[in-house]
């Protein structure tokens, strides 16, 4: 945290567009001093047609092929829902378009009552079936607890990908072409790859390593069962997103008049153990603060000033009564343990197995993947290329 939050007033090389400044993962900046990470933006809106008429023709057709390839089945594609704003407003909008979606939700059992509720609320109001799955709270403690434990940023890695591989699973269950999923890089920007990395093979190392229990009801996405969804599911990822026009405090807007819906105190925090990462263990231990990618999205898109961003981001994260607490008490970890923990020397992902290597060598597929929107696009572009991480 810099004790200076005036922009103009750092000893630091900072974006002229946004806030990134020389300590983000892999950033340069251009002749005009606008980093690689505004103009990647400037790309995908380009590419997508972002809130333009191209972008929504695109995703007519899109919704067409929906339509399509899921008529005579009881859903034509699947919503993942958190009670976040971006997943409970893309569950409505599904409906709008005619869709009919079934509700999917990854219960890592860290839930806030705000988020459960946020769910129940508008699932209930849309008419919309939801399938859950539930990890055993002992092994979804176990896997976190190895995650600490090992010293490393990834702490949310099991989450992470526990959902993406769930919906996949519940896809070729239900025989479902199209996932949806509520990302909107206009608002929220996509994290450079530094500290939040994440594949089966580090979460099976770390948990190997650290863990005491085995690994039954968690969702494990091997780099085969990766590779057999996207090339014989062939089950599409789309981000409707990418392709409208989208305001955050719109949605929250909407949500809280239409549903009772309710905003949980920041982005990321309807999830006790998301909020003890984002405003605790990241900015505590890594003095790394994930805010900067919400702040920098929001000054691209002309809904914050630079300085304004630039203030709220150096001023400290919002931290819930008692999560500290909660966090130590549900992994059985005491106050010295703890403490030990974080106060001990950052580790890195880059010292554990992973597939990262295997990504880059097979970036040439993956990017026919991405196209065909067989894997996310923004899996490509932070995982199949070479990247510089933190020391």
């Amino acid at each position: 945290m810099l004790q200076n939050p005036d922009i103009n007033q750092v000893d630091l090389r900072i974006c002229k567009r946004c806030i990134y400044d020389e300590r983000v993962p892999s950033i340069h900046f251009d002749a005009e001093g606008v980093c690689n990470y505004c103009r990647q933006v400037e790309n995908l809106i380009e590419q997508y047609g972002t809130g333009q008429p191209k972008g929504e023709a695109l995703f007519v057709s899109t919704l067409e092929d929906i339509k399509r390839t899921g008529k005579g089945k009881p859903y034509d594609c699947i919503v993942g829902v958190s009670g976040g704003t971006d997943s409970s407003y893309l569950t409505y909008l599904a409906k709008e378009w005619g869709l009919r979606p079934l509700a999917v939700h990854y219960d890592n059992t860290w839930n806030s009552a705000i988020a459960t509720m946020n769910i129940h609320k508008v699932l209930s109001g849309l008419g919309v079936d939801l399938y859950t799955h539930v990890v055993a709270n002992k092994e979804a403690d176990d896997i976190f607890r190895a995650f600490f434990l090992s010293g490393v940023a990834e702490i949310e890695a099991a989450t992470d990908l526990g959902y993406a591989y769930l919906l996949r699973k519940v896809a070729a269950k239900y025989s479902i072409k199209y996932i949806l999923e509520g990302h909107s890089f206009v608002e929220e920007g996509i994290t450079p790859l530094g500290r939040n990395y994440f594949d089966g093979r580090y979460i099976q190392a770390v948990h190997q390593q650290f863990g005491q229990m085995r690994i039954e009801t968690y969702p494990l996405m091997t780099f085969s069962r990766f590779l057999r969804s996207a090339l014989f599911h062939r089950v599409k990822f789309i981000r409707p997103l990418w392709y409208l026009k989208y305001t955050k405090e719109d949605a929250k807007t909407f949500l809280t008049e239409k549903y009772s819906w309710r905003y949980y105190g920041g982005h990321h925090l309807e999830n006790r153990m998301t909020a003890f990462c984002h405003s605790v263990y990241l900015p505590q231990k890594f003095g790394s603060d994930m805010r900067n990618n919400t702040l920098a999205a929001r000054v691209r898109n002309g809904t914050l000033s630079r300085s304004e961003a630039w203030a709220e981001y150096n001023t400290p994260p919002l931290i819930e009564d008692e999560l500290v607490s909660y966090f130590k008490k549900r992994l059985d970890l005491s106050d010295e343990r703890y403490e030990r923990v974080m106060q001990a020397p950052p580790k890195n992902w880059t010292e554990y197995p992973t597939y990262k290597k295997r990504f880059e060598r097979l970036r040439p597929l993956f990017f026919m993947l991405a196209k065909a929107n067989l894997v996310p696009m923004s899996f490509y572009l932070k995982y199949c290329f070479p990247a510089k991480v933190p020391s």
